[in-house]
Parts: structure tokens; C-alpha cells; sequence
């Protein structure tokens, strides 16, 4: 493929068959409108967001009051307010099928296979609800879950939503206090855990940490069979109950909706937790659903019957994204374990058998496969696959190459960025336009970005900050524990005013699509998944062995690579078995994503004045990059301790 050729280019069939473009060609007809492609169409639904927000509503069938409403302060972005005079039930719109048909495809690694229909899944969200209820469980109160992909999750979102509650989820991988310093924050009224999961073929025993968390939050516990022995493990929590019994008080019958304004609370998703505590960011319901109806239905052309698929963890809010699936009738394809158990091909091989439309992973899993010598596209048959998104971290230009030579020749590929502080994507791909080597193809309709300098100018064809110049519907609600919206306020508007800064460092190309170079920030993404490093700190700095520690991010092989620098205690030296056991209590204490690729002594930890360490500046010069603003240093002579070490050599 020439450098100066566009990977793939849309048929004019498929452009002119796909719902981006009955839905632009129906905007025409109802406001007057000639837009003639995706350009035209992101112009506008930024200069009329009342409009394209209300068309898309429409367009979409959403299940509700609308109210008289659409937008009031949408000048100013902290107080701008969607459909405020509207009503409606997130699992309601959700729960779009009814029948046979399959609803939810599972795969637990070679271990589990199962179907649910689309009345099985209504018959487990109708007792689920029945049994919330009858614990007290109502509109506001919390459930937090630390679950398995698995359908029993899905199942207890819908039924904590259909009743106004907020739902909030982890995987099960994370450590007891991983998950305590996320739901010890917002105090669920029920707990939810697996029995047991698999991973890379072995079982992972939860029962203690079951136990323990439970024990801490102090509510009752809903236990679900999975991969372990769920009697035994809701025995030896205290106020444990497994699923069965749990809801065999209840038979199933028509699930109730309650009708709740826009902005009431669907979701609360963690930070990474950088700089402390992970933040508790609360999602609505109504912005949760419209992004996400926008995202599936018109960038990503979902269907009804669409199998849909997206390897994630409930602990990442692409795990939100893909549940959403449901409302436009997809068919969820979900799976839980490791991508590579038994073999790289395990979720080719699911998608072949399946008839994937859209294949949902991250870039380092891309790149994974393009390292392992697998050719998908020679040895399986992914006739029915459209679309492959991948997100997590920016998709290098080989891993876009590859795509087209080793997976799937006739495929739009959609590099898709956004977080969970919008549960959604702020760039992502679209079915009207060519998708070029490296780049993600634009910008989401409804939503101002832009890329900014440092002085707050709108630049092109360089790096800057990616910014949103104009409120849209899936802000967050607030932070939980933030009454004033201090914590709110200092996450995205500190940097420019009126203004939601990122922290994404980005670049517009020529050809109009996006480059994220990677974040602004200390946060660390190694795999694509970002991790704090106060939760690594959280761990090793109780170690007898180590006084202190610092943490970055070293770019490594088109990724980055957690190295994990410590300052010993007295008389104590940096020896194999003290690597092992810091990389262990790391895995046991966090979660295995967390744990570092280079653990290394040094004799000092550079910090402000006020005491706090620096990590950007030790970033930058283990890159061999300037710092700035060294006299805010207590110590700025520790950053030498950091430069041209022979171990961090690329």
C-alpha cells in the first residue's frame, strides 16, 4: 500500500446504504439543510446542536419524554443542561428485543460457552429487580459489582437502572484494596461478586477477597456462579447469598421502568487514581444513552441483529459502551479471560463462528498478534466483519498496516479515543470517509474538539492539547464526594476557561482526522490500559524495604512500559528475590496490569517544595528531555540520579 493512499475508502453503495447517511439526508429534509458528507454533517451538529440532538433522538427511536427543551446555557459549559424537562429509563432503552433471538453471546475462555435470549434475559433482570427492591434498593442508591464480563452482569445493570439505582463496576482481578478505595467511596447499599474466574487457563481463587471486601463495605452480597463454587464462597461471607437464591423468592414477569429525568445517574466510573484516591465520576443516564446510541448507530452503522464485540473488563468503560449495544438490537458478544488462552486464536475463532460485524480491542493487542506471527486473514473466515475499532492507547502505524495485510483486507478500521470521563469517544471512525495509515478518521458529530497550543489557539498539522469548545450531553453529572465541583472543575477546566481540556496531547492531520501522541499527564498506559500510580505507591510503599517510590511510563516498542523507581531503606539492597516480591505484592495488591517491566534503586526521589514528587519531570528526563521550571525543586539535583541509565536504554 502507497504511503499517500488511504488504507480503505467506503463503496458509494455503503456510503449510501449506511444509517450516518439516511440520518443526514433525513436532517436535510426536516431543517432545510444540503449537507452533502460527514464534514458538512460535524459542522453542523456543532453549530445546531438543539437540532442535532433532538433529530437524533428521533432518528433513533429513543424510548421517553423528550420535554420542550433540548439545550438551555449551552454557552457555558458547567451549567449547560440537555432535555432538561425530559423523562426516561436507561434499561428500558436498553432492553430494546424481546424473544428468542440471542440477546448476549459468552465465552469464559475455552472453559464456558453459553446463549442468553433476549426472554432470558428480561426473565433475570425482572427478579433481579424484584429482589433490589425488596433490600430497599431505590432511585440514587448505589450497587457496585466486581465482575466477570459475563451476562450475569449485564443482567444486574439493567435491573439496578430499571429502578433509578447506580450501577458501578470493577473486574476481579483488581486487589481487596483496588476495589475498596473504588466502592468504599460511594457506599453501595448491595455487593455483587463472582465465585471465581479464569485466566490463562487457571482458576482465580476470590473467596478471601470476597470475604474481605464485603466485610468492609458491611452489606449484604450477591455471589455468582461462574468459574469456583458459589455456596462455599456466599457461606463464608458474611450476609452472602448465591444468585439462585438470591432471586428464587421471584418469578419472573414484566420488567417495571421507572421514568427519571435525563441527568439522573446511571453510572459512577473510577479514575485511575494518578494523584490519590481513583475519582468517582457520575455518568447519566440520558447523556450515557444518546452518546452511545450516536456512537454505535451512526459512526459505527450497528444494527439490529449486529453481533457486536469488544474485549474488555468491567472496569473500563468500554465495558459501558458495549452493553449499550443493546439498545440499538445488537446481539452482545462478550468474552472474559485472556485474548491469548488457549492460543492467539482464540478470539478469531469466536468471531468467525460467530459472524462478528464489529470487532471491539485495544491496540497492544493488535500488535500482540501481529508479533505472534498469526495471519487471521488467511486462516479464518471473517466474511461478515465490517468494522474493527481498536482504543486504549494510540494505534501505531504498523499495528494500522497490519490490520489490512494480516487480519482482514476489506475492513474499515476505526482508531477510537475518549475516556471514561465521557464514557464515549471524543475521535473515532465513521463509515463516509477513507481511513488513512495512522490516523483516527475525526472528530464525533455533536462535539467541538479541537486542538489547542499553549496559548489557546486553534492549531493544525501540530501538537497541542485536545480540547471541547461546547457543552455536550455526555459530561459527567459530577464527581461523587465533590459538593462544590472543586475536584470537577481542576480535571477539565483549570487549563483554558470554559474550556474541557483533555489532557490528551493531539495533532490534526491533513487530512482533516486526528493523532493522539499519548496523555499530557504522569498517568501510565501500558497495554492501553491507564493506571494510576498512587495505587502502585499504595502498595510498595508498605513494604518494610522500601522508603519510597516513583512511577512513569517509558515509551517502549510503539507502547509504554511501566518502570517503577525506589528508594531503599536504610541498609537494604535492590536483590532478585526483593524484585520478585515487590512485582508480586504489586500483582496481588492491584491488579497484574499494574505491575512494572523494570523495578530500579535509586539514592533519591526528586519533590517539590511542599514535598511532592515530580513524575513528569523524571519522565522527561528518562526520554532525555528538557525540565522546566527546576527551582520548584526541593531537590533538583535528584534528577540527575535518572539520566542515561544503562537499564532504561531503548
Amino acid at each position: 500500500m502507497q504511503e499517500n493512499q488511504p488504507l480503505w475508502t467506503p463503496t458509494q453503495d455503503g456510503i449510501e446504504n449506511s444509517p450516518i447517511h439516511a440520518f443526514m439526508q433525513r436532517c436535510n429534509a426536516d431543517f432545510g439543510l444540503a449537507l452533502k458528507g460527514f464534514e458538512d454533517l460535524h459542522a453542523w451538529s456543532i453549530a445546531d446542536r438543539e437540532n442535532f440532538w433532538s433529530a437524533l433522538w428521533d432518528f433513533c427511536g429513543v424510548k421517553g419524554e423528550r420535554g420542550a427543551d433540548v439545550l438551555v446555557n449551552g454557552d457555558r459549559m458547567l451549567e449547560a443542561r440537555f432535555f432538561p424537562g425530559a423523562r426516561l429509563n436507561f434499561a428500558e432503552n436498553l432492553l430494546s428485543g424481546s424473544g428468542a433471538g440471542d440477546a448476549i453471546i459468552f465465552r469464559g475462555e475455552d472453559k464456558v460457552s453459553d446463549r442468553w435470549s433476549w426472554d432470558r434475559l428480561r426473565a433475570l433482570v425482572s427478579q433481579l429487580q424484584q429482589g433490589f427492591r425488596a433490600l430497599g434498593v431505590g432511585e440514587g442508591d448505589r450497587i457496585a459489582a466486581m465482575m466477570p464480563n459475563m451476562p450475569e452482569t449485564v443482567a444486574a445493570m439493567l435491573a439496578a437502572t430499571s429502578i433509578g439505582a447506580i450501577w458501578s463496576s470493577c473486574s476481579p482481578d483488581f486487589g481487596e484494596q483496588g476495589v475498596l478505595d473504588r466502592f468504599g467511596q460511594i457506599t453501595p447499599k448491595l455487593f455483587i461478586a463472582c465465585d471465581g474466574y479464569w485466566y490463562n487457563g487457571k482458576l482465580q481463587d476470590v473467596k478471601a477477597k470476597v470475604a474481605a471486601v464485603a466485610s468492609s463495605l458491611g452489606v449484604p452480597t450477591i455471589v455468582v456462579p461462574y468459574a469456583g463454587d458459589a455456596e462455599t464462597v456466599a457461606r463464608e461471607t458474611e450476609g452472602g447469598k448465591t444468585l439462585a437464591d438470591f432471586v428464587a423468592p421471584y418469578a419472573a414477569k414484566p420488567v417495571e421502568f421507572v421514568q427519571l429525568p435525563f441527568s439522573h445517574p446511571a453510572y459512577i466510573l473510577f479514575s485511575s487514581g494518578t494523584t490519590g484516591v481513583p475519582k468517582c465520576i457520575v455518568h447519566s443516564a440520558g447523556g450515557t444513552l444518546l452518546q452511545h446510541l450516536k456512537e454505535h448507530r451512526l459512526h459505527c452503522s450497528l444494527r439490529p441483529g449486529d453481533r457486536l464485540f469488544y474485549f474488555t473488563t468491567c472496569g473500563w468503560m468500554m465495558w459501558n459502551w458495549l452493553a449499550s449495544g443493546l439498545a440499538s438490537g445488537a446481539t452482545l458478544c462478550l468474552f472474559d479471560g485472556s485474548p491469548f488462552a488457549p492460543d492467539g486464536n482464540v478470539l478469531f475463532d469466536y468471531a468467525a463462528q460467530e459472524k462478528f460485524a464489529i470487532f471491539g480491542t485495544s491496540a497492544k493487542y493488535i500488535d500482540a498478534v501481529r508479533k505472534s506471527g498469526l495471519a487471521p486473514r488467511l486462516s479464518h473466515d471473517l466474511s461478515s466483519l465490517r468494522l474493527i475499532t481498536s482504543t486504549g492507547s494510540p494505534l501505531s502505524p504498523e499495528g494500522f498496516s497490519f490490520v489490512y495485510e494480516g487480519i482482514k483486507q476489506d475492513v474499515q478500521l476505526a482508531s477510537i479515543s475518549g475516556g471514561t470521563d465521557i464514557v464515549s469517544c471524543f475521535v473515532l471512525g465513521n463509515p463516509l470517509q477513507p481511513v488513512w495509515r495512522g490516523e483516527i478518521q475525526g472528530p464525533g458529530l455533536g462535539l467541538a474538539v479541537d486542538v489547542w497550543n499553549d496559548e489557546g489557539n486553534s492549531v493544525r498539522q501540530e501538537k497541542g492539547e485536545l480540547v471541547c469548545t461546547r457543552a455536550f450531553p455526555s459530561m459527567p453529572v459530577m464527581f461523587w464526594n465533590d459538593p462544590d465541583g472543586a475536584k470537577y472543575r481542576a480535571a477539565y477546566f483549570e487549563r483554558f476557561d470554559n474550556i474541557w481540556c483533555h489532557g490528551d496531547f493531539a495533532e490534526w492531520t491533513e487530512h482533516g482526522g486526528l493523532i493522539i501522541h499519548g496523555r499530557s499527564d504522569a498517568t501510565l498506559n501500558p497495554g492501553g490500559v491507564r493506571i494510576g500510580t498512587a495505587e502502585i505507591y499504595n502498595q510498595v510503599e508498605q513494604m518494610e524495604e522500601v522508603a519510597e517510590a516513583l512511577c512513569i511510563g517509558q515509551d517502549w516498542e510503539d507502547d509504554v512500559r511501566v518502570v517503577l523507581f525506589v528508594r531503599l531503606a536504610p541498609g537494604v539492597t535492590l536483590s532478585e528475590d526483593l524484585v520478585k516480591a515487590i512485582k508480586t505484592r504489586i500483582r496481588v495488591g492491584a491488579s497484574p496490569r499494574h505491575v512494572p517491566a523494570k523495578v530500579i534503586a535509586v539514592a533519591d526521589i526528586p519533590r517539590t517544595k511542599s514535598g511532592k514528587i515530580v513524575e513528569l519531570a523524571v519522565r522527561e528526563v528518562v526520554h532525555g528531555r528538557p525540565v522546566k521550571n527546576q527551582e520548584a525543586l526541593a531537590n533538583p539535583e535528584a534528577l540527575r540520579l535518572f539520566a542515561g541509565l544503562d537499564e532504561l536504554k531503548v
